[in-house]
C-alpha cells in the first residue's frame, strides 16, 4: 500500500481574465483556473455537485473552453501556448491535440453542424476550423471570416441555422456571416459610439434559441440590446436601474422562453429579464464582487420529488435564501421566477450553482486561488489553519477540517512566492543581507536561533549568523546548476540543511563539515517545497508543508492552483499498533542516532511522540489526519460518561452526541430551523395560543388562517396542514413553521430528507425526541389529549434512521470517520466501527473499539483480524501475532498466521512457540492422526503447520468438492476450510507438483468469493469474480463440480434481480424471469451470516472521491479510469481501485491475476 494517501483537496477558483472559461453539459459543469480545468458532476443520489476531475495538461494560461453539443463526453480547451486540446471527460484524458493554433485563441466553439470540428479565433482572426478526423481532417480557414479591423472578443455559432456565426469586437461592433447571404462586418455599433473612435468592447453575445435572426448583445458601457441580424436593426434597448451598472455576462434561460439573466461587472448582482420588458423583472445581489461568467444548465438538477402531485406555479423564494429576502406580492403580482440553475463565476474566483427558483445556492465554491500556489504554511499556534500564497497576489487562510477559506488578503501585493509566519516584537529591521540576484527561499535554524539560510537565483546556498555585525555569509554552498528555490534546516539533526533547485535535485548539506553529503535526484522538474519531518529524522518530503504538532499530515500546493492534504499515517501505522499492543516505549520512541542506523525500524524522535507518551489520548489528534478523528474521540468520551465541561471549545462545530444537539443548536441564534420553530407554536419555547394566532395572521396565504381558530382549533390545524402540503409541493422552506405548529414531525423530517438537507432533518428529529415539538392540543368529548410521550419512541426510531442516512452521505463523500461520528452520536457503536472498517481506517477503529469496550468488542475483534492480515509481511510478523493474541479464542487465527509464515524451520518453530502452537514435527503427527480419524478441519490445520503443508490441499479440496455436490450446501459449510487452506505458504502453493490442487483452490475460492460478494453487496466486483472463476475453469485442467454455463446463469440472475430492485420506478427496466428469480433466491439461501451487522455495502476509503494527483490508471476490472487511490497487482502493471482491492481481499484472498499470490491491500 502507498505510504502517503490523499485526504483532502481545496479546489481553485475560476480565472477572471478570459471570456469563455465556463461551460456546462447535462449534469456537469466546468470552469478553468489559470492552468487547470475543474469538472463538477451531479451526484443524483444526494442532489449535489461534486468535483469529478481536474484536467491540467496546459503549460500556459487557458484562454477558452467549449463543451461539445453533440457528445457530452467531449470538450475542448485552448491556451496561451497556442495549444488546443480535445478531452474525453469520462476517461479524464486528452484524446487529440493541435500544437500550433497560429495565435492565441481568444474564443473557441464546437461547430454546431459537425461532431468533430472545433472553431477558434485569435484577436484579429481569421476564424480557423479544425476537423479532427475523416477525409477532411486538418485546419482550414473560414472563407469570409478574416481581415477584421478590430480585435475579436468572442464569437458564437447559431445553434439552429447551419453555418451562421456572429463575432463581437472590442470597438463595440458585430460581424455576422451566413452561407448564401451578404457578409456584414463591423455593424450594429451602439448609436452613442457612431462616428467616434471610442471602444466599448462586447462582453457577451448569445443567439436567441427560438429565432433564426435575433441575438442579445451586451457592451461594457452601453448595456444590453436585442438585435435583428437580418435587418441590422435594434429591436429593444434594455434599461438598468442605475447608470453605474455595467454587464459582464448574460445567458438565456432555456426553461423560460424569452427570459434571460445578466451579471453586473462591478457588484455581484444577478438580474432577470424578459425580452418583452425593457427593465429587469428582478435583481438579487449574490456577492460583493462582480460577475465574470454565467451559464444556465440546459437540464437543471432534478430535485427528488416530495409529492407525486405537480408543483404549484407560485415559485416564491425560499426563506433559507443566502441571497436576498423574498419578493412580496406587490412587487410584481404576475411574476414567476424561472426554474433554472445558473453557473456563476465571479471576479474574485468564486464559482457557484444558483437555484433561481428557490433563490439559494445549491453549490458555492468561494475564495479559491486562480493562479499557481507557490507556498503554504500552517499557523504556528493552530494546526487547523493553513495559509497559502499565490501568483494571483493574494494570501488566503483555510480551515483544513472544513476545507473552507476563513480569510483572504485584498490582493495587489504582486506575486507572493514565499510565506513565513512570524511573531514580531517592535517591528525594527535588524539586518539586511545583500545577494547578487533574487532570493527565493530562506529558513531560520530551529537549533540556533541566530542562524538563517537563503536560496538564491545565482545557484548558491548561503548561511548567515545574526549575532555578528558582518553582512557577509558564514558559509556559501555551491553545487546546484540552476537557481535554488527552497532551503530547510533539519529540526532533529543539528547542522543539517537541504536545498531544492530548478536543476531537479535536492542536496543535503552538513554545515559542520562544509560539505554536500547527499544528492537526491528523483525529480524530473524544478523542486519547489521541501519539508523535514519533525519526528522521523531521515524523512524529507518535497512540495509539502506540515505543522509540528501534527507531523504526519501535510499540505501541498501546485501549478494547477489546488491545495491538497496528505496523510503519512500508513508510514507510521506499525508504531500506532505497537502502542496499542502495549509494546515497550523503546520500540516506539528513540534518539536520532538510533533512528539513523541503516536498516533500523522507524522510530519517533520529536516532541510530539514525547507528548503522546505522557497523554495517550493525543494519539488521535497528533497522528491521524484532520477529517473527524478528533470529533470521533470526543463522542467516544461522551459515550464513556466524560463530564461535559471537559469537552473542547470547538465540539459544537462538529457532529454532536444526540443529548447535546438541541442544547447547542438552540444557543445559536442564527440557526435557521430553530428560528423557524420559535416563529410558530409547538416549537422550542412554545408561545401562547394568542401569540400563535397573531403569528398565523401574518401569513399571506388566505386570511382564513388567522380567522380559523375562532371557528375551532381543529379547523385551524386542518387549514395549516393544507397550506403545508401546498408549500411542500413547491419545495418551499416556508413550510417549516407550519409543520412545527401542527406537530407534523414525520412530514417535516421527510421533507428535509427528500431535499438532501439531512442535518436539518436530524435536528428536527432530535427536537421531537426531547419532547420539544408538539402540536396544539385539540380537546374533544371522546378523546383525551394525546400524550406526546407516546410518540417519543417513534421519534427515536426516526432519529436513528436519519442519522444513518447522514452517515451514508458522509461515507459516500469519502469521509468514513465523520460517518462513524454520526453513528456514535446516537450510541450505535457497532455501525460506527463498521464505517471505519469499510473506510479501511483500521488502526483508528482498533483504538476506538478498545476505548468503547464491550459494546464494540465483536467489531474490534474483526478489525484486529484484518489488521493482522495487513501486518503479515517480512518485518512485522510479531506485530501480527500480538494483534491476534488480543482476540479471545484465537487458536485458529494464530494457526493461519503461522501457516503463512515463510521462515526457516527454526524461525517457524520459534513463532509456533510464541503463539502457543506445537512444533513442526508435532503438527505433522497430529495431522496424520486427525486424518486417520476423519477430522478434516484438524487435519488441514495441522498439515498446514507441518513441514509438508501441501498435503493439506487434497484433503481440504476433496471436502469442499463433496459439499458442493450436495443440493442444499451453504457457504458456511465450506468457507472455514477454504479460508484456512488459503493461508498455505505461497512458495509451496506455486510448486509445479501442486498445480492441479492450486487451480482447484483458486477456482473454489473465486466462486465462494463471488457468493460472499453478493451477500455483502459488493456489486462492483461480483462480475469480476465470476469472470475470474470462469476464465480459470476454461484455461486450466481441473475437476470441480462447477460449470461455466452455471456461472453465467447465476451472474445474469444476480444482474436481473438487483437491477430490478434498483430501478423499481423505471417501467422500461426488464423484470427478471421466474427462473432467474428462483436462481437468485437459491443463491441468497446459501449465504453465510456476517461476523458483525452492517458490513453490507461497498468499501470507500478516504480520498476515493478526490480527483487523482498522478498518472491516470485504468482498472483491469472495468476498463475505466480509476477514481481515487489505485492498487497495483503483483505484475507491477495491472491496477484496480483500492476500494475494489479491499472488497476482493475480504471475500477472496487470492490475486485476480490467478497466480496464487495472496492480496494484501489493507
Amino acid at each position: 500500500m502507498s505510504q502517503v494517501k490523499q485526504v483532502g483537496l481545496l479546489a481553485a477558483g475560476c480565472q477572471p481574465w478570459n471570456k469563455d472559461v465556463c461551460a456546462a453539459s447535462g449534469d456537469r459543469f466546468a470552469y478553468c483556473a489559470t492552468l487547470a480545468i475543474y469538472i463538477y458532476q451531479l451526484d443524483h443520489r444526494y442532489n449535489e455537485f461534486k468535483l469529478r476531475a481536474i484536467m491540467s495538461e496546459h503549460k500556459k494560461t487557458i484562454t477558452a473552453i467549449s463543451w461539445c453539443p453533440h457528445n457530452p463526453e467531449m470538450f475542448a480547451s485552448a491556451s496561451a501556448d497556442n495549444l488546443l486540446i480535445i478531452w474525453n471527460v469520462a476517461e479524464q484524458k486528452a484524446i487529440a491535440r493541435l500544437d500550433n493554433t497560429k495565435g492565441i485563441p481568444a474564443s473557441l466553439s464546437w461547430c454546431w453542424n459537425t461532431v468533430d470540428s472545433v472553431a477558434f479565433v485569435s484577436h484579429r482572426g481569421p476564424l480557423y476550423i479544425w476537423t479532427m478526423s475523416g477525409p477532411d481532417s486538418g485546419v482550414t480557414v473560414h472563407k469570409e471570416a478574416h481581415s477584421f479591423l478590430s480585435d475579436i472578443c468572442l464569437f458564437r455559432w447559431h445553434p439552429l441555422k447551419k453555418g451562421k456565426v456572429a463575432f463581437g469586437h472590442t470597438d463595440g461592433s458585430l460581424s455576422i456571416f451566413q452561407p448564401g447571404s451578404k457578409n456584414q462586418k463591423h455593424v450594429l455599433r451602439p448609436e452613442s459610439l457612431e462616428g467616434t473612435d471610442e471602444e466599448d468592447p462586447i462582453t457577451a453575445l448569445e443567439w436567441d434559441p427560438l429565432s433564426t435572426d435575433y441575438l442579445l448583445v451586451a457592451n461594457m458601457h452601453n448595456g444590453i440590446r436585442l438585435l435583428d441580424s437580418e435587418s441590422l436593426s435594434c429591436i429593444t434597448t434594455f434599461t438598468f436601474p442605475s447608470a453605474a451598472a455595467s454587464v459582464q455576462c448574460l445567458a438565456w434561460v432555456p426553461s423560460a422562453p424569452g427570459m434571460f439573466i445578466t451579471g453586473d461587472s462591478q457588484v455581484g448582482v444577478l438580474r432577470i429579464w424578459n425580452v418583452s420588458k425593457t427593465t429587469p423583472l428582478d435583481n438579487f445581489k449574490l456577492k460583493k464582487t462582480g460577475f465574470h461568467a454565467l451559464h444556465v444548465l440546459n437540464s437543471p438538477p432534478a430535485k427528488k420529488a416530495f409529492s407525486s402531485n405537480s408543483p404549484s406555479k407560485n415559485h416564491y423564494t425560499s426563506s433559507t435564501s443566502e441571497a436576498v429576502p423574498p419578493p412580496t406580492l406587490s412587487q410584481n403580482q404576475a411574476f414567476s421566477l424561472p426554474p433554472g440553475h445558473a453557473v456563476c463565476c465571479f471576479m474574485d474566483g468564486g464559482v457557484g450553482l444558483y437555484d433561481m427558483g428557490a433563490k439559494k445556492w445549491d453549490f458555492l465554491r468561494d475564495l479559491g486561488h486562480v493562479e499557481t500556489i507557490f507556498d503554504c504554511k500552517f499557523k504556528p499556534d493552530d494546526p487547523n489553519l493553513l495559509a497559502t500564497a499565490s501568483f494571483d497576489g493574494t494570501i488566503k487562510v483555510w480551515d483544513i477540517n472544513t476545507l473552507t477559506a476563513v480569510y483572504t488578503s485584498p490582493g495587489n501585493e504582486g506575486v507572493v512566492y514565499s510565506l513565513s509566519i512570524i511573531r514580531t516584537i517592535d517591528g525594527k529591521v535588524l539586518h539586511k543581507y545583500k545577494h547578487p540576484a533574487a532570493v527565493f527561499g530562506c529558513d531560520w535554524s530551529q537549533n540556533n536561533k541566530d542562524m538563517i539560510a537563503t536560496g538564491c537565483e545565482d545557484k548558491n546556498v548561503r548561511v548567515y549568523y545574526l549575532a555578528t555585525s558582518s553582512d557577509q555569509p558564514l558559509k556559501v554552498f555551491t553545487g546546484h546548476t540552476a537557481k535554488v528555490f527552497h532551503v530547510r534546516w533539519s529540526p532533529l539533526r543539528e547542522g543539517i540543511l537541504c536545498s531544492g533547485s530548478d536543476d531537479g535535485t535536492v542536496r543535503i548539506w552538513d554545515y559542520t563539515q562544509d560539505a554536500c553529503i547527499s544528492v537526491l535526484s528523483g525529480h524530473t522538474a524544478p523542486v519547489r517545497g521541501l519539508m523535514w519531518n519533525s519526528e522521523v529524522p531521515y524523512l524529507l518530503t518535497s512540495g509539502l508543508t506540515c505543522h509540528p504538532s501534527r507531523p504526519f499530515t501535510m499540505a501541498s500546493c501546485s501549478r494547477d492552483s489546488t491545495v491538497r492534504l496528505w496523510s503519512l499515517t500508513p508510514l507510521i501505522a506499525p508504531l500506532v499498533v505497537n502502542i496499542l499492543t502495549e509494546q515497550s516505549w523503546d520500540d516506539i520512541i528513540g534518539s536520532t542516532d538510533r533512528a539513523m542506523v541503516p536498516g533500523a525500524p522507524p522510530l519517533l524522535c520529536g516532541k510530539v511522540s514525547r507528548d503522546i507518551k505522557q497523554e495517550l489520548d493525543k494519539l488521535s489528534s497528533d497522528v491521524h489526519p484532520p477529517g473527524g478523528s478528533q470529533n470521533l474521540w470526543d463522542l467516544a468520551a461522551v459515550i464513556n460518561g466524560q463530564d461535559d465541561s471537559l469537552l473542547p471549545q470547538n465540539y459544537g462545530q462538529g457532529i454532536m452526541h444526540m443529548k447535546h444537539l438541541v442544547r447547542f443548536k438552540t444557543s445559536e441564534a442564527q440557526e435557521l430551523t430553530i428560528v423557524k420553530m420559535s416563529k410558530f407554536g409547538g416549537g422550542i419555547g412554545a408561545p401562547s395560543k394568542e401569540e400563535r394566532l397573531k403569528n398565523a395572521a401574518e401569513i399571506h396565504w388566505e386570511k382564513a388562517l388567522s380567522v380559523a381558530p375562532g371557528v375551532s382549533m381543529k379547523y385551524w390545524k386542518k387549514l395549516m396542514q393544507r397550506r403545508a402540503d401546498q408549500l411542500m409541493q413547491e419545495g418551499n422552506d416556508d413550510v417549516i413553521p407550519y409543520c412545527i405548529a401542527t406537530g407534523e414531525v414525520k412530514k417535516l423530517v421527510n421533507f428535509f430528507t427528500s431535499r438532501g438537507q439531512l442535518k436539518e432533518a436530524v435536528l428536527v428529529a432530535q427536537g421531537a425526541c426531547e419532547g420539544n415539538i408538539h402540536g396544539p392540543h385539540i380537546e374533544s368529548m371522546n378523546h383525551a389529549a394525546s400524550s406526546d410521550n407516546d410518540n417519543i419512541e417513534k421519534y427515536c426510531g426516526m432519529l436513528h434512521r436519519v442519522c444513518k442516512e447522514l452517515a451514508e452521505w458522509y461515507f459516500q463523500d469519502g469521509c468514513a470517520v465523520l460517518a462513524a461520528c454520526c453513528h456514535l452520536a446516537v450510541d450505535d457503536t457497532e455501525l460506527a466501527m463498521v464505517s471505519l472498517i469499510r473506510g479501511n481506517e483500521l488502526e483508528l477503529a482498533v483504538c476506538v473499539g478498545t476505548v468503547l469496550g464491550e459494546s464494540a468488542s465483536n467489531a474490534t475483534h474483526y478489525v484486529l483480524e484484518l489488521l493482522a492480515r495487513k501486518y503479515m509481511t517480512t518485518a512485522t510478523w510479531d506485530l501480527a501475532a500480538r494483534l491476534l493474541q488480543m482476540i479471545p479464542d484465537n487458536e485458529t487465527l494464530l494457526a493461519k498466521l503461522c501457516a503463512f509464515y515463510p521462515g526457516c524451520s527454526a524461525e517457524i518453530n520459534d513463532l509456533h512457540e510464541k503463539c502457543g502452537l506445537p512444533t513442526l514435527d508435532e503438527c505433522k503427527a497430529l495431522a496424520e492422526s486427525s486424518h486417520e480419524d476423519g477430522e478434516d478441519f484438524k487435519a488441514v490445520k495441522y498439515y498446514l503447520l507441518s513441514p509438508e503443508p501441501e498435503k493439506a490441499l487434497p484433503i481440504g479440496i476433496r471436502y469442499v468438492k463433496e459439499q458442493l455436490s450436495t443440493p442444499d450446501w451453504a457457504v458456511d459449510t465450506v468457507y472455514h476450510i477454504l479460508d484456512l487452506l488459503s493461508y498455505i505458504r505461497t512458495d509451496r502453493l506455486i510448486l509445479q507438483k501442486c498445480s492441479e490442487e492450486r487451480n482447484e483452490l483458486l477456482i473454489l475460492c473465486g466462486y465462494i468469493g463471488a457468493l460472499l460478494a453478493i451477500g455483502r453487496q459488493y456489486s462492483t466486483i461480483v462480475p469480476a469474480l465470476y469472470e475470474y472463476t470462469s476464465q480459470l475453469l476454461k484455461r486450466r485442467e481441473v475437476s470441480v463440480p462447477l460449470q461455466i454455463e452455471q456461472l453465467s446463469a447465476e451472474l445474469e440472475a444476480w444482474r436481473a434481480c438487483t437491477q430490478s430492485l434498483k430501478a423499481a420506478d423505471d417501467s422500461t427496466c426488464t423484470p427478471p424471469s421466474e427462473a432467474q428469480q428462483t436462481q437468485y433466491s437459491q443463491l441468497l439461501s446459501r449465504m453465510r451470516e456476517e461476523p458483525i451487522k452492517g458490513l453490507e455495502g461497498p468499501d470507500y476509503v478516504t480520498g476515493s472521491n478526490l480527483p487523482s494527483h498522478s498518472d491516470v490508471q485504468i482498472s483491469c476490472f472495468t476498463g475505466l479510469r480509476i477514481q481515487g487511490p489505485a492498487f497495483f497487482l503483483e505484475d507491477g502493471k495491472s491496477a484496480i481501485s483500492l476500494n475494489d482491492a479491499l472488497m476482493w481481499a475480504k471475500v477472496n484472498p487470492f490475486s485476480p491475476l490467478g497466480t496464487g499470490i495472496r492480496l494484501n491491500p489493507f
